[in-house]
């Protein structure tokens, strides 16, 4: 009977917005890592792209989709779980990758418009999951303080 009570007055605190946008965050985390990687190869052929440069934009686009892939996972989980380390630990990496997308939009070697369009949807999308993050972590901290 004391389970089926908890039970009834137990909520529900994950984010169905924060979920979809994880999900979405996945899907064009894809298509950006694949389009960038392309457009570093299409600069490199085309323009004079300096070695040391090209290294460097390489392995930053490297960190990147592994920072994506560690956001999305620990989003989705944290989300799923009602779990505030994760959900904390998808916020801080949601700074890296904005730090990132900034530097790809700004201060790489070449920045084409095709760069800055890309760059601005993730930017965009990034930062409306950082925000809709903070609040399912203040909801999650909320609740269980």
């Amino acid at each position: 009977m004391a389970v089926e009570r908890a039970g009834r007055n137990a909520s529900v605190l994950s984010s169905v917005l924060l979920q979809m946008l994880l999900y979405l965050s996945a899907l064009y985390s894809l298509f950006y890592f694949f389009s960038s990687l392309c457009l570093i190869i299409y600069k490199s052929q085309i323009l004079s792209y300096p070695d040391s440069y090209l290294a460097r934009d390489v392995c930053l686009l490297l960190v990147l989709a592994f920072l994506e892939v560690l956001r999305v996972h620990w989003g989705v989980t944290g989300n799923l779980q009602e779990s505030e380390w994760y959900v904390g630990a998808n916020l801080i990496i949601t700074g890296a990758t904005l730090l990132l997308s900034v530097y790809f939009l700004v201060w790489q070697s070449y920045v084409l418009r095709a760069d800055v369009i890309i760059n601005g949807f993730l930017l965009c999308l990034n930062g409306l999951a950082g925000l809709v993050g903070f609040g399912a972590l203040a909801r999650f901290t909320s609740v269980y303080s």
